[in-house]
């Protein structure tokens, strides 16, 4: 998660409120990338709890135009990164600039300074690059020379990565995929969907359709509300005993961390705001389970990639049916 503090002077909507705005976010992705309703709602639950989103599919299903319908919808300043193997990190972060008038060194920001960063094919980097990033996405700034400069807020970050292709790339260790509050993948559209797609939108590009409805001030707002949102003890201890569960399971290697107890925590606050109530379920935690932790398991077979991905979520749905939810 990075830090939702710095843009928060202006009141926090009503929960009913926060719904029609949230509402309003994922129909414009769903404009921009049609027939994914469900994986809209994601990603807008996402940015809600202050998160970071990886998307991981193949090429050509809409990853980079969900990114930026994401960045216009919301009204946030967006940048593409594309990440190559020669990216250095002051590619990114910015650097000190020698001013010949005044023999002075000035920083010039890099490209990671806006509120929407889409961080294209992460995995082509080099780890020290990966790492820049993903610091910045920690801690909500950058330090160069022993100076530190604030990202703008709200911040957040997309990164794609073809799950597929890993040739000649760098894929993220695990410890830096749990920066990420949510992986997902788009997947290709239905059959009805891509002839819909044909016959009505021709070579017209799918951000046309997408318009501002809404604001940096008022994600600001949605975030600072869902952090308030009331989470009983015992949805808290529900969250619990599923980590547990994963800790125990003879199939999973290495089961969820804290910081994954939390981040489930942050995006069922967010889910919880889609039924317009200002307290948490153990459905909330249910319906975001598999995209916070499905890549933060580690499991004890030897598959990888898009198998890992999949045994990971099935696991994860297997120990939620034999989980006791309360009542």
């Amino acid at each position: 998660m990075n830090q939702p503090a710095r843009v928060l002077a202006a009141a926090a909507p009503s929960p009913a409120t926060a719904h029609t705005t949230m509402d309003r976010i994922a129909a414009e992705l769903g404009r921009a990338v049609q027939g994914k309703e469900a994986q809209a709602r994601l990603v807008t639950t996402c940015v809600v709890s202050s998160g970071h989103l990886l998307l991981e599919d193949v090429p050509g299903v809409g990853k980079t135009t969900l990114a930026e319908a994401l960045a216009r919808s919301c009204g946030l300043s967006f940048a593409r990164i594309q990440f190559t193997a020669d990216l250095m990190p002051a590619d990114i972060l910015g650097a000190q600039i020698f001013q010949a008038q005044t023999a002075t060194f000035q920083f010039r920001p890099g490209p990671l300074f806006r509120q929407l960063v889409l961080a294209d094919e992460l995995n082509r980097a080099p780890p020290r690059t990966q790492s820049a990033l993903l610091e910045a996405m920690a801690q909500g700034q950058v330090s160069l020379d022993g100076t530190t400069h604030a990202l703008p807020a709200p911040f957040t970050v997309v990164a794609t990565q073809n799950p597929v292709d890993f040739s000649g790339t760098y894929p993220l260790p695990d410890s830096q995929l749990d920066r990420f509050m949510v992986r997902m993948s788009l997947g290709h559209p239905a059959p009805e969907v891509e002839a819909r797609l044909l016959a009505t939108r021709g070579g017209a590009p799918a951000l046309d359709a997408v318009k501002t409805v809404s604001s940096p001030e008022e994600v600001a707002q949605l975030r600072a509300l869902a952090a308030e949102q009331r989470l009983d003890p015992a949805v808290a201890d529900y969250v619990v005993r599923l980590a547990r569960a994963t800790r125990e399971h003879g199939d999973i290697e290495r089961g969820a961390s804290t910081r994954a107890v939390l981040a489930l925590g942050a995006a069922a606050r967010a889910q919880s705001l889609w039924e317009a109530r200002d307290f948490v379920t153990p459905g909330d935690v249910r319906a975001v389970l598999v995209p916070c932790w499905a890549h933060r398991v580690l499991l004890r077979s030897a598959v990888q990639g898009v198998a890992a991905r999949d045994e990971a979520a099935h696991l994860l749905e297997e120990l939620v049916r034999k989980v006791p939810a309360p009542r």
